[in-house]
C-alpha cells in the first residue's frame, strides 16, 4: 500500500509539477495589459477547445447557446474586467423593452419606449466616452460665466478617472438598432433573452465589430450548426489573411516606422513624414480588416454568415465610394439609423446636405472624444456634399462610368484626399497633424528617399506587399480563396501552421490591441 501511495505521488510531481499554476489562474483574471485577440497563440488554442465542445453541442440548442454566451461573456471580461456588467444590463433592458414595444400599438407609448431605449444607450456611451471631453469643452465657459456673476474664481473641472469599456461603442449600437427595428415594424423581438444575450454578446464581433443586424443575426441563431468544406475553406481563407494584415503588416509598419513619425513628426524630413502617413493609411486597413476578416471567419466556422464589412476601400474613385467599401456596417449604420432619421434627402437639396454633414460629424465623434475626429468627420462630410454637388453640376448618375485615365485620376485624388484625412485621425492632435503636414510640404528632401527606403527596408516591402494586394483584382483574391478550399485539411493544417510561424517571427514582446478597441 506504502508504494502504491509512492508511485502515485512520484506520477503527481512529474504530470502536474512541471505545469505553472499561476499562469493557469492568469487565464480566469482580468489583466489589461494582456487582453485576449485573435491573432495570439493563446487564443488559437483556446478556440480549438472551444469548437470541439460547440460542435458535440450541435443537437442540444440550449445548451449550446448557453456555452456560447458564457464563453463571450468570459471573452468580453478578459478584454474590459467587470465591465461585462454594463454589458449584461444593456442586454437586459433592450431585450425587455423590445417585448413590451411588440405588445404595444399605442404610437405615443411606443415613441417613449424607443426614445428610452436610444437615452440609455447613448447615456452610457457618453458618460463613458465623452465625460471628460464635455467637461474640458464647457469649463472654460463656465469659468468665465462664475467669473463675471459671482466675481470670482469657481474651481475647475479636473478629469475624471474613467475606463471607457472595450467595444461598447459597438454593443450598444447593436442594441440600439434591435429596439428600433422593432418600432419601425421591421423587426420580430427574440422569444427567449437566452437568444438576445448571444446576439448581442457573440464574441467573434463583440469587441470590434462588425456591426452586425439583429435581423440577418438573429434568424441563424436557432439554425442546425452546419460548416461545408467551402465554409470552412472561406473562413479558413479570411483568418489567415486576417492574421497577415494585422500582425504581419500593421504591427510591424507601426512599430517600427508609423508610430515614430506621429510621435514626433519634425524630427523628420517631409518625405519620411509622407511615407509614414501612406505607412497609416495602409496600417489602419490592415488592423481593422484584419479584426473584420478574423470575425467573419470565426463566425463562419461556428455556422453564421456575416456581411462583408470592407471591400478594398482604396480602390475608390471618390469620397461616396469610398464609405460604401470602408467599414461598411458602421456606414449603413449611420445612414439607416441617423441620416435617415434627420430626414436623410427628403426635405430639400439644403437639408440634405445638412443632414449629410451632421451624419459625419457624428461618425467622427463616435470614433473618439476628440476634435481630431470631429475634424476628420467633417472632412468627410464637406467632401461628401462636394461630391453631390459635383454629380449635380456634371448632369451623371453615380453608377455611370467613366473613362480609365479619369477613373486612375480619380482614384489617385480621392486616395490622398483619405490620407490627408487619417492624418488628423492618427494623430495626438491638431498641431501635430498640422506640423506634419507642414514638414511634407516645406521641408520635404526628396533626394533622401533612397537612404530613408534602405534604412528601413522591412517596412517598406512590407507596405509594398500590402498596397500591391489590395489594388490586385478582385478575382484573383476569389482564385485564391478557392485554392485553399480546394486544398486538402492537412495541407490547410500546414498552411495555417506557417502563417502563425510567421506571426511569431515578425510580432514584438508588446501585445498590440487592435486600433478599433479604443472606440
Amino acid at each position: 500500500m506504502e508504494e502504491t501511495t509512492n508511485l502515485a505521488t512520484i506520477l503527481s510531481d512529474n504530470l502536474f509539477g512541471s505545469i505553472d499554476w499561476s499562469k493557469l489562474g492568469h487565464l480566469f483574471v482580468y489583466d489589461p495589459q494582456d487582453p485576449i485577440l485573435f491573432c495570439t497563440s493563446l487564443f488559437l488554442f483556446m478556440f480549438l477547445g472551444f469548437s470541439i465542445i460547440y460542435h458535440l453541442l450541435n443537437k442540444k440548442t440550449e445548451m449550446r447557446l448557453l456555452f456560447v454566451t458564457l464563453f463571450s461573456y468570459y471573452f468580453y471580461y478578459k478584454s474590459s474586467g467587470l465591465y461585462f456588467c454594463l454589458l449584461a444590463l444593456v442586454t437586459v433592458i433592450d431585450y425587455n423593452i423590445g417585448r413590451v414595444l411588440n405588445a404595444t400599438s399605442t404610437p405615443r407609448k411606443r415613441r417613449k419606449l424607443v426614445v428610452t431605449s436610444v437615452l440609455i444607450n447613448l447615456g452610457l456611451l457618453c458618460y463613458f466616452k465623452y465625460t471628460n471631453f464635455l467637461c474640458d469643452v464647457f469649463s472654460p465657459l463656465l469659468t468665465v460665466a462664475s467669473d463675471a456673476l459671482f466675481e470670482q474664481e469657481m474651481p475647475k473641472f479636473g478629469d475624471f478617472d474613467i475606463i471607457l469599456p472595450v467595444g461598447i461603442s459597438f454593443f450598444t449600437f447593436q442594441s440600439m438598432s434591435y429596439t428600433i427595428d422593432i418600432y419601425r415594424n421591421k423587426l420580430t423581438p427574440v422569444k427567449t433573452l437566452l437568444d438576445y444575450a448571444f446576439y448581442v454578446s457573440f464574441f467573434p464581433q463583440l469587441v470590434a465589430g462588425p456591426i452586425v443586424r439583429a435581423s440577418d443575426f438573429i434568424p441563424q441563431i436557432r439554425k442546425p450548426v452546419f460548416v461545408s468544406k467551402e465554409m470552412f475553406g472561406k473562413a479558413l481563407f479570411l483568418i489567415i489573411a486576417g492574421i497577415i494584415k494585422k500582425t504581419i503588416i500593421s504591427d510591424y509598419i507601426s512599430i517600427n516606422y508609423v508610430d515614430r513619425i506621429f510621435a514626433e513628426p519634425t524630427l523628420y524630413s517631409g518625405v519620411e513624414d509622407l511615407l509614414g502617413v501612406y505607412g497609416y493609411t495602409l496600417q489602419i486597413y490592415c488592423d481593422f480588416s484584419g479584426y473584420s476578416d478574423m470575425a467573419i471567419g470565426i463566425a463562419l466556422l461556428l455556422g453564421f454568415q456575416f456581411p462583408l464589412n470592407f471591400n478594398s476601400p482604396y480602390k475608390s474613385t471618390n469620397v461616396t465610394e469610398f464609405w460604401a467599401r470602408w467599414h461598411i456596417s458602421l456606414s449603413s449604420w449611420l445612414r439607416d439609423y441617423l441620416y435617415i432619421s434627420l430626414g436623410g434627402n427628403r426635405k430639400g437639396k439644403i437639408r440634405t446636405y445638412v443632414n449629410l454633414t451632421l451624419t459625419m460629424l457624428l461618425g467622427g465623434l463616435w470614433h473618439g472624444a476628440n476634435w481630431n475626429f470631429i475634424l476628420w468627420g467633417g472632412m468627410h462630410g464637406l467632401a461628401l456634399v462636394v461630391h453631390k454637388l459635383w454629380m449635380k453640376f456634371r448632369n451623371r448618375d453615380k453608377h455611370s462610368k467613366s473613362p480609365l485615365p479619369v477613373r486612375i485620376w480619380s482614384t489617385f485624388v480621392t486616395f490622398h484626399f483619405v490620407c490627408l484625412c487619417w492624418i488628423f485621425f492618427r494623430a495626438s492632435s491638431i498641431d501635430k497633424a498640422i506640423s506634419l503636414i507642414q514638414q511634407i510640404f516645406l521641408d520635404f528632401r526628396g533626394q533622401a528617399l533612397p537612404q530613408v527606403i534602405t534604412g528601413y527596408w522591412g517596412v517598406f516591402t512590407l507596405m509594398a506587399i500590402g498596397y500591391l494586394s489590395h489594388y490586385i483584382p478582385d478575382n484573383w483574391m476569389q482564385k485564391g480563396e478557392n485554392v485553399l478550399i480546394k486544398t486538402p485539411l492537412v495541407l490547410q493544417a500546414l498552411v495555417m501552421v506557417i502563417v502563425i510561424w510567421c506571426m511569431i517571427q515578425v510580432k514584438g514582446s508588446d501585445i498590440v490591441p487592435f486600433i478599433y478597441f479604443q472606440f
